[in-house]
């Protein structure tokens, strides 16, 4: 069965976002069939066009928080999703500050945009959810926005999980233990912590205790671009001993047998997708 993610963006934090150093537009994910839209922030739209994938054909979408580089995008994809508002159809699953708010912190979709698609829920750590399907755990995250949550994916070839904006702890990195993919925000470099996110310093320690098969940077701030994640992922697989990368732009990783990392094709014409139904 697929499970394939293809990234959107894989930058993150206010000034990788204000000034596009990378795409913010977080993970297009097919599932056995299924495409499900994860924190589409600037720039998911754009390279969903670079890459000719109609927005339309999106049967889900998944925000972890209400920050603009995780949702800024996600009330066009919620348009996407019920064509316009012709069908009625696709699910929303966010947060409590996505779908409700929560303190000064959204929601960051209109009653408009919840109510034209299918369905829509908030949810909290603890609680598995059904994606199209695709099981997926809600774990803690400690972050700025206090309702934040990392994911947990269940595929038929081991458990995929992308732990979204967090400080680190012990007791985070350990309820990621037994994925074989692990997907993190490493917004800055060695020795430069910042408050609510992890740097590599953080990164060694998280990987450590979870111990994938694959560790992936992504989220990545412009003091770490100017270091080169390249580098900063090559010095914590030393550290470690387990394989890590720094995600690009339009990256792509297969979960199969095998982990294969690619590129999405890219186009340069001028695609106008169908709009019927």
């Amino acid at each position: 069965m697929t499970f394939r993610i293809t990234f959107l963006g894989t930058g993150g934090g206010r000034h990788t976002t204000m000034y596009q150093v990378r795409s913010t537009g977080g993970m297009l994910i097919e599932h056995d069939g299924k495409m499900l839209n994860v924190d589409p922030g600037p720039g998911a739209l754009t390279q969903m066009h670079r890459i000719h994938y109609n927005v339309s054909d999106t049967d889900s979408m998944i925000i972890s928080h209400c920050h603009p580089d995780h949702y800024s995008d996600a009330e066009c994809v919620a348009e996407g999703m019920c064509h316009g508002g012709r069908l009625k159809r696709g699910h929303i699953f966010g947060s409590t500050s996505v779908i409700e708010g929560s303190g000064k912190l959204g929601p960051c979709l209109s009653k408009y945009h919840l109510n034209i698609v299918k369905d829509y829920r908030a949810f909290k750590p603890g609680e598995t959810i059904s994606v199209d399907g695709m099981d997926v755990d809600i774990k803690k995250a400690i972050h700025s926005d206090p309702t934040n949550v990392g994911f947990v994916f269940h595929t038929e070839h081991g458990r995929v999980s992308y732990v979204s904006d967090t400080e680190f702890t012990p007791e985070i990195a350990e309820q990621y233990i037994g994925s074989r993919v692990l997907i993190l925000p490493v917004t800055t470099p060695f020795e430069n912590r910042i408050p609510y996110h992890m740097c590599s310093d953080d990164a060694v320690e998280f990987i450590k205790i979870v111990k994938p098969e694959l560790a992936i940077f992504i989220h990545l701030g412009v003091v770490m671009i100017k270091r080169d994640p390249d580098k900063q992922a090559a010095m914590v697989q030393d550290m470690t001993g387990i394989r890590t990368i720094a995600a690009h732009d339009l990256m792509t990783l297969d979960v199969g047998e095998e982990l294969v990392l690619g590129d999405a094709e890219t186009f340069d014409d001028e695609w106008i997708p169908s709009t019927s139904p």
